[in-house]
């Protein structure tokens, strides 16, 4: 976020954002246009508290996104670099702009801060509602940057125990170490970045550390980031994600819902952009449909691991590739899952070991990972363990059912009514909105 006048905090350009982002807009126009799609907001430690005063600056700020719109420039660089987004789609991107009337913002205080709250000093703790509603193809683009804005706008306000001293030699070290073991990995760390700042730290950083170790077996295969990947001239990178399968299992249908947003995505992206997210409605539900239809095991190049355990996830892939007559070395396996240096050195073993390609999507272990100044680098300080999610499509709710149930998602009698039809069992935790 590079622009804070008057305490503002604002995305540096409309390409402040992920790439995937745009990939599914422009799938969403092509198979869906018109129709509703509200995204809904969740932060998982329920002992982490906004104020009122973090608050009121998140929603000034987020009045002002209306400001934002593609500039000439960055539309010639989208349509040289990403060939894959079509005339009439990067048109529409170039007249789009963020409707700060479909963000519906509330703060909640805290029983015990009610009256401070009254005071109107700002300090009061609560909890933060966020929904964005209206059209699905244009609420989709507010996710990650008002994930990018509330994380900036939290920690310089509530949280401020921290500096950027040793970030971007801490950056350094990361991305050497990764390189030197044959890792290709890209930068995934926009939607919990502790500040614009810092994510551009990080890029100098890990950029700086392939320059340095040219010899090296690795590569830095780029960034999430379409401004930033624009700005260090680098590939923009980015995957299919959840929300596509969930919006397509609410509209046509969860049976099959997999083996549909795969077809779909094919029609938007017939040779390009085919690593399928595999765990919206877990691993196994996905496995069923590719089993059922030896198509997709081999047209798509590979598969991305984002939740449960991630040495199950090759061991497994392999044998279903292997009941397919697929041969899964020609295969690639990009895991995103809350990343760290070691995680994705294991995993990069047990990928070689297995004979699949693989490659790594690191976000808030490189662009969120502090320590409280106070505590002379002792101790973490925590990033913000938040999601935004699409919650409805055309009035009907979505669900997503992870590997981990921790990142369930989604009406409660919805979700019971999707884990029945793939055989998934029940438990209690089903009964909580997350």
């Amino acid at each position: 976020m590079a622009e804070q006048n008057n305490d503002l905090v604002l995305p540096a350009s409309l390409l402040d954002t992920d790439l995937y982002k745009f990939t599914m807009q422009q799938a969403v126009l092509q198979h869906f246009p018109g129709v509703e799609g509200t995204y809904r907001f969740t932060h998982r430690d329920k002992d982490v508290f906004f104020t009122r005063a973090c608050f009121d600056r998140f929603q000034r700020s987020v009045s002002q996104f209306s400001k934002l719109q593609l500039a000439p420039e960055e539309r010639d660089w989208l349509a040289k670099t990403c060939s894959y987004l079509k005339p009439e789609y990067l048109e529409y991107l170039a007249s789009y702009r963020f409707k700060p009337e479909q963000i519906r913002l509330r703060f909640d205080p805290l029983p015990e801060d009610a009256e401070k709250d009254a005071r109107g000093d700002g300090a009061a703790r609560g909890h933060i509602k966020i929904d964005a509603v209206g059209p699905w193809q244009e609420t989709i683009l507010w996710e990650v940057p008002l994930m990018a804005c509330l994380s900036e706008i939290f920690f310089t306000t509530v949280d401020t125990d921290w500096n950027y001293d040793g970030q971007e030699e801490q950056a350094y070290e990361k991305a050497a170490t990764l390189l030197q073991a044959g890792c290709s990995f890209s930068e995934f760390g926009t939607r919990r970045r502790r500040s614009y700042r810092t994510q551009d730290l990080i890029m100098k950083a890990i950029l700086r550390a392939q320059e340095d170790n040219p010899d090296a077996p690795g590569k830095v295969s780029g960034t999430s980031n379409m401004h930033l990947a624009m700005k260090y001239g680098v590939t923009p990178m980015g995957t299919i994600a959840h929300e596509w399968f969930m919006g397509v299992g609410a509209l046509r249908g969860y049976p099959h819902a997999n083996a549909t947003a795969l077809r779909l995505w094919e029609e938007v992206y017939p040779n390009v952009l085919q690593i399928a997210l595999t765990d919206t409605f877990s691993t196994e539900a996905f496995y069923k449909d590719f089993l059922s239809d030896p198509h997709f095991a081999r047209q798509w190049t590979g598969l991305r691991q984002d939740s449960g355990d991630p040495f199950v996830y090759a061991p497994r892939a392999k044998e279903v590739y292997q009941q397919l007559g697929v041969d899964h070395t020609s295969k690639t396996i990009i895991f995103s899952d809350a990343l760290t240096v070691e995680k994705a050195l294991k995993l990069k073993q047990q990928c070689d070991e297995l004979g699949f390609k693989c490659a790594f999507g690191i976000g808030t272990s490189l662009s969120n990972d502090f320590r409280k100044a106070s505590s002379n680098g002792k101790e973490k300080s925590r990033a913000l363990n938040m999601v935004i999610k699409l919650s409805s499509v055309d009035g009907k709710p979505t669900v997503k059912i992870s590997d981990e149930i921790t990142k369930n998602t989604g009406d409660p009698a919805t979700v019971r009514h999707v884990k029945a039809i793939f055989g998934i069992p029940i438990t209690e935790k089903d009964e909580v909105i997350h």
